[in-house]
């Protein structure tokens, strides 16, 4: 099927299932139920995002990559914490689920309307062997490119991770800076959403400005410049309230960044499949760099968390800016001298 069908059918089930969990009183009794459609919602919501990344793939000229990325990631993050506090703000409100998950079912199956703007490239179909095989070398094409392995270096080193968002909830950090749990939950929730969504779309416009990995280093500085800062800031909720916002609002431009990298080092062919695979690897940095900043804080506090933070962020840029330049210094050189 094309992308565009199966973006449709994705986002009926993705409303589908979530108009369905609202209908149900959350109980023992309901509780098979209610986890079955919150995994048939989470299945048709990995598919929905894989058809509009290969949409991105074969739809955005290679000029608009890092807009495309940065809106992406503005629906993406953005998305859930304003749907999620719409749909609280309506449950508390009226006091009837189901009106909540009505509303936001309907809200997410109208975002397919953005397809009527959109022009699909279509292939002539093949065997499902033959498919396979083609996928296998489209994918091996990448990872033996120069931008593939470029990509591929940058997305793995733990730049702009914003591992430290991870503990922000936690009792020792958040007290360190006298912060009360309501002051936890905006500044995690409804601001975060939309500190991020607004710099993603920031981000996107200026990956397109500059060379993306370059714009995306740029970005892990600025998040280690934060994280440093709010280290040395004075231990006051109202510092809290503003590091935190400022550190998600540069997350937003690092994962604009991600994006832009991403749709420029895997073309066309299969989008969804390429794309995946590289985000794969931009999660283990995140996951590696939260153990480290634990480790961190247990030890040294939160200053040295954000300090240790910091202190990776900057060498790995530090690391990626080394090898781009022994690249382009004697790798390019070679043929020429050869």
């Amino acid at each position: 099927m094309t992308s565009k069908t199966w973006y449709l059918l994705s986002a009926a089930v993705n409303g589908g299932t979530l108009v369905a969990v609202g209908l149900f009183h959350a109980g023992p009794a309901t509780l098979p139920v209610i986890t079955g459609l919150i995994f048939l919602n989470s299945l048709s919501t990995t598919f929905q995002a894989m058809a509009a990344e290969n949409l991105m793939a074969h739809s955005t000229n290679e000029a608009e990559k890092g807009r495309a990325g940065g809106w992406y990631q503005a629906g993406n993050l953005g998305g859930q914490g304003i749907g999620g506090g719409a749909a609280l703000w309506i449950a508390q409100h009226t006091g009837s689920p189901w009106i909540a998950s009505t509303s936001l079912g309907l809200l997410c199956m109208a975002c397919s309307l953005a397809l009527l703007a959109t022009r699909e490239h279509r292939e002539e179909a093949e065997s499902y062997l033959a498919s396979l095989a083609g996928l296998g070398k489209d994918v091996w094409s990448v990872a033996v490119s120069r931008m593939g392995l470029f990509a591929i270096f940058i997305l793995f080193l733990p730049i702009g991770t914003g591992a430290a968002t991870n503990l922000w909830s936690n009792a020792n950090v958040a007290g360190d800076w006298h912060a009360t749990a309501d002051t936890v939950a905006l500044v995690n929730g409804a601001l975060a959403g939309v500190a991020t969504m607004i710099s993603c779309l920031i981000g996107g416009y200026i990956c397109d400005a500059m060379d993306r990995k370059a714009a995306y280093a740029l970005f892990g500085v600025l998040s280690a410049a934060c994280a440093a800062g709010m280290a040395l800031a004075p231990r006051t909720q109202m510092m809290f309230i503003a590091f935190t916002l400022a550190y998600n609002f540069i997350l937003g431009f690092c994962y604009a960044g991600f994006s832009a990298v991403t749709l420029e080092a895997i073309g066309g062919g299969a989008g969804a499949t390429k794309y995946n695979l590289l985000a794969s690897l931009s999660n283990t940095p995140i996951a590696y760099m939260t153990l480290v900043d634990g480790w961190a804080q247990k030890h040294y506090g939160s200053g040295g968390m954000l300090n240790t933070e910091a202190a990776i962020g900057v060498a790995a840029v530090v690391l990626f800016g080394t090898v781009a330049w022994l690249a382009n210094r004697f790798v390019s050189a070679a043929p020429a001298a050869a």
